[in-house]
């Protein structure tokens, strides 16, 4: 799923000579702690965050004196002088892991999305990312559960278990094979939806497939 369909379209952007000032009020009516900060022709040139704003801010111990002439400062200066010019981009094209990976491995909040001419057409959050994967994957409707199934060995497992759904017309939305860890055996992720989960148990039991149960382990004092 490409995260056009979850981005903020034509989020709200600044330019780099919007004052620090402007750019924190815009911040904080907007309840959002992202901002896109782009050139006359709406290329990104930069990012700015509300942990940028807070970081640039005067701090409320300095003396009266000093106070007044950091904030005297800090009122003047444009975000130009604050903002991130390393910053991280999505693309029409990128899709929900795309997104999840960078976000992931950058430990940020949200990416701007661009055109081909770098212009900012969005702007894709983790929020955003939360929300795609629950409306994808059906999590928090009613009748949805998670089946974790042992893998039994013989070829074409999701074949099989999509063949018994299917069979059964139980509606699911994910089915993942993952590989072995240690001396755990193969798994298989099945996500249905249905209010009748005992039936899905037994349509596997009888297809030759072992359900998985959680271990709990002991409380240690």
């Amino acid at each position: 799923m490409f995260i056009t369909q979850h981005m903020t379209r034509k989020p709200v952007t600044i330019s780099p000579e919007t004052t620090l000032p402007v750019a924190r009020e815009i911040l904080q009516n907007g309840k959002f702690r992202h901002l896109p900060v782009v050139d006359e022709e709406h290329r990104l040139v930069g990012m700015v965050t509300d942990r940028d704003l807070r970081s640039a801010s005067p701090s409320s111990v300095l003396s009266e004196e000093r106070l007044k002439s950091s904030l005297e400062t800090f009122n003047k200066t444009p975000i130009s002088a604050i903002i991130s010019r390393t910053f991280f981009t999505l693309n029409p094209m990128s899709t929900l892991d795309d997104a999840l990976i960078l976000l992931d491995r950058e430990k940020i909040g949200a990416l701007p999305v661009v055109d081909q001419e770098e212009r900012v057409i969005g702007i894709f959050s983790i929020r955003d990312l939360m929300a795609a994967y629950r409306k994808l994957f059906g999590l928090g409707e009613r009748g949805s559960a998670m089946i974790v199934i042992e893998h039994d060995g013989k070829p074409k497992p999701l074949s099989r278990i999509a063949r018994v759904l299917e069979e059964h017309n139980i509606r699911f939305t994910r089915l993942i094979r993952t590989e072995a860890e240690g001396s755990s055996p193969e798994r298989i992720y099945l996500r249905v939806n249905t209010y009748n989960i005992s039936a899905v148990h037994l349509a596997l039991n009888r297809a030759g497939f072992t359900m998985v149960m959680p271990e709990f382990p002991e409380f240690a004092e």
